[in-house]
């Protein structure tokens, strides 16, 4: 018996895989601008210019128990500013995996121009509960933690689904939750339990082999809650 073939048959396919770094465009760009700001801080400029980057950028509480006048730069674009800057590679990779695990997430959600003002947003949000529990002390923040724990509670609204159920590619199309049924979603409710129980050990000191800096962990609160509470101002969706 002779079988006919048909040109346009490709035949058999390989199962397609999703790429392991597919990110969204502008998650890609931030992690791209915080790579080459540590680079350059650490390589490229010399010591004086790099601690002068840090004064002029870090957010530093005891900027604020003074006037404005004389530093209006740094007053105003620090709270800001802070969340493109690390302490080194070990504190820009960590923040780095959970920006790509959650902000994929949103980004996907909200796209871009909304990510890049949750950004904004999420860091004054995350300074300003650091700055509340500092006013007036000489303490350095630096790092997207408080952005990146804003991102997590964002995506706790909505990327695990109502079964609890969690696909990197699909979450992003999950129906959003109100505040409410997020609270009695076990799978939510046990990620609240575990990271404010993970925020609280660093509140009390406990410094998860992180020896050479404290744990801002004030701002990550801040901007858990930010994202958290705050996520259908930006949630593009609408709730079915």
């Amino acid at each position: 018996m002779s079988h006919e073939h048909d040109a346009r048959d490709p035949g058999p396919q390989l199962p397609r895989h999703e790429p392991v770094f597919n990110l969204p465009n502008v998650v890609l760009a931030m992690l791209l601008v915080m790579v080459a700001i540590q680079v350059a801080l650490d390589s490229l400029l010399p010591r004086a210019a790099m601690l002068e980057i840090y004064l002029q950028t870090a957010f530093i509480p005891q900027r604020y128990d003074f006037g404005i006048a004389g530093q209006a730069g740094p007053y105003l674009w620090s709270p800001v500013t802070y969340s493109l800057l690390h302490g080194g590679y070990a504190h820009l990779a960590l923040n780095s995996f959970w920006l790509a695990a959650f902000g994929a997430v949103v980004a996907r959600r909200i796209g871009w121009i909304r990510f890049l003002v949750f950004w904004f947003l999420s860091a004054i949000a995350s300074a300003a509960l650091f700055l509340a529990f500092h006013w007036g002390d000489q303490s350095v923040m630096v790092g997207a933690s408080g952005v990146v724990s804003a991102l997590m509670g964002a995506a706790a609204r909505f990327a695990f689904g109502d079964g609890g159920g969690f696909r990197r590619d699909k979450a992003h199309l999950n129906r959003r939750l109100s505040i409410v049924q997020s609270l009695r979603n076990r799978t939510v409710f046990g990620f609240l339990v575990v990271w404010f129980g993970i925020n609280m050990l660093a509140a009390v000191g406990f410094s998860f082999g992180i020896a050479d800096s404290a744990i801002a962990w004030e701002a990550h609160v801040g901007g858990f809650l930010f994202g958290f509470l705050t996520f259908s101002l930006f949630d593009p969706i609408e709730p079915h």
